[in-house]
């Protein structure tokens, strides 16, 4: 039977109790008196339970205590929703933070997510792979047949190549989920050379093309992501929101009920306080108390300073950081219509994918404009913007000629320290959300590395806390 609390117990403003003992300071003062009182404590209130961080693990932990009709207050320390997955408009287009594509085969985010309002966009089944001065296509033979007959000749890996494509399709479909995620693991690049592919297959195809979804140039994400994200694909299309990425996370919090979002509330500090009923302090000073329990939906290193001092830090593996770089032009001056996903499979360069977003998603420019959208590997650091932007440009010279890429303008670089946790072996996949009385964690780093592994630590975190408080009530 759910846990419920009535609406009228959602938050509660305590006053402080008065305090006799308290006296005025006095201070003699010629012709003059003045008395200051102390300062007074910090005020608190209560929510049954506290969500902090706003991203897409958050917003699933409030999205199914909702569900169970659990008041909640839900923090963000920024000035919007869904944490890494956002969306900027900057003259007109609409740029994600970072290259993203959602995938529609998700099966928690089929759960949550009303994909015909989200009117989502599909890239095409494959890729147009550079090597050798040329581009190459790899096509899904069951989406794009005739495509793929016409590339089985092509440079990119060999005709067994593309059998063992197809073996490796039928062996991940034929699991489950749950036995794909807790299987033995190896890394990526140890399983591809275990599967047999040649290394033309591994460099020109599966380095860029899983590399840009890992962030992971040297393969060495664990097996179990690689098993879990190529079933996903096979079942389902690459695609964006005609609104944007952004839009995943505002529908989820459109569908909360109004005043359980906080905004701009950065939480500095969580007191576990030796009971079930953590509270937290926000960097304005305001205390905030638990009934039920606090649930942290935050990156790795915002955990660690916010348990500073109360949780020894986890040893953490390096974050997988990436650059994406933003252009526009003007329609006609793009060498594609295409929607298609291009891969730098030369093994030059510091491109590893691009893509013209408007052959996507129209939407994400003005009329008659076109959007491009570049993507590195690393974060460059010492590389500056300036530099960084006109080497990406005579790359992509080389790609598509000086005289076209010439006429685009630079729109915006973002950096992204921590675009993905590092998800390396060994791995727990499945890892339990309690990490102390009435305090949980949920994050794409408790589970996969993917928007869906994000909502499911979300969904177990407020499962492990319903558990928790039903044992507690025996």
């Amino acid at each position: 039977m759910p846990l419920t609390l009535s609406p009228s117990s959602s938050f509660s403003l305590l006053s402080p109790t008065p305090d006799r003992t308290n006296r005025f300071f006095k201070f003699s003062i010629p012709h003059a008196s003045t008395q200051l009182a102390p300062k007074p404590p910090p005020v608190l209130k209560t929510a049954p339970v506290i969500v902090i961080g706003a991203g897409l693990a958050g917003l699933a932990a409030a999205t199914r205590l909702n569900s169970e009709n659990i008041p909640f207050l839900l923090l963000e320390a920024s000035d919007g929703v869904g944490g890494r997955v956002r969306t900027d408009v900057v003259d007109g287009f609409l740029l994600d933070r970072g290259f993203q594509i959602f995938i529609t085969a998700y099966p928690e985010a089929q759960k949550l997510l009303n994909y015909n309002e989200l009117n989502l966009q599909k890239f095409y089944s494959g890729a147009r792979i550079y090597y050798d001065g040329q581009f190459h296509t790899v096509a899904d033979p069951l989406r794009h047949f005739s495509d793929s007959l016409l590339s089985l000749a092509n440079p990119i890996g060999s005709v067994i190549d593309k059998l063992l494509i197809a073996l490796t399709r039928a062996r991940v479909l034929s699991k489950s989920y749950e036995e794909i995620l807790t299987a033995t693991e190896v890394s990526t690049i140890e399983l591809l050379k275990n599967i047999g592919f040649s290394d033309s297959m591994t460099e020109r195809f599966f380095r860029p093309f899983f590399g840009g979804i890992f962030f992971d140039r040297e393969l060495e994400t664990t097996s179990r992501l690689f098993d879990f994200v190529f079933k996903c694909l096979a079942l389902g299309d690459n695609t964006l929101p005609a609104k944007g990425i952004g839009e995943i996370p505002n529908q989820l919090a459109a569908k909360l009920p109004p005043d359980s979002v906080l905004l701009t509330a950065k939480v500095v500090s969580v007191d576990l306080e030796g009971s079930n009923s953590p509270s937290v302090r926000l960097e304005s000073g305001e205390i905030l108390k638990s009934e039920l329990g606090v649930i942290m939906a935050v990156e790795e290193p915002a955990l660690d300073k916010i348990l500073a001092g109360r949780k020894q830090p986890a040893k953490r593996k390096p974050a997988r950081s990436t650059v994406c770089l933003y252009f526009s032009a003007d329609q006609d001056q793009i060498p594609v219509g295409d929607p298609v996903l291009f891969l730098n499979g030369s093994g030059e360069g510091i491109i590893n994918n691009m893509f013209f977003a408007t052959n996507v998603a129209p939407s994400y420019s003005p009329p008659n404009k076109a959007l491009v959208s570049v993507s590195l590997i690393g974060l460059f650091e010492d590389v500056c913007d300036d530099d960084l932007t006109a080497e990406v440009t005579g790359e992509l010279s080389g790609w598509f000629g000086a005289s076209m890429v010439g006429s685009w303008r630079h729109l915006r670089t973002y950096r992204i320290g921590f675009a993905q946790p590092n998800q390396s072996p060994p791995t727990d996949l499945m890892k339990g959300p309690s990490i102390a009385p009435g305090l949980y964690l949920c994050g794409d780093y408790i589970t996969s590395a993917t928007f869906d592994g994000a909502l499911v630590s979300g969904r177990r975190a407020v499962e492990a806390l319903l558990k928790d408080r039903a044992l507690a009530r025996v």
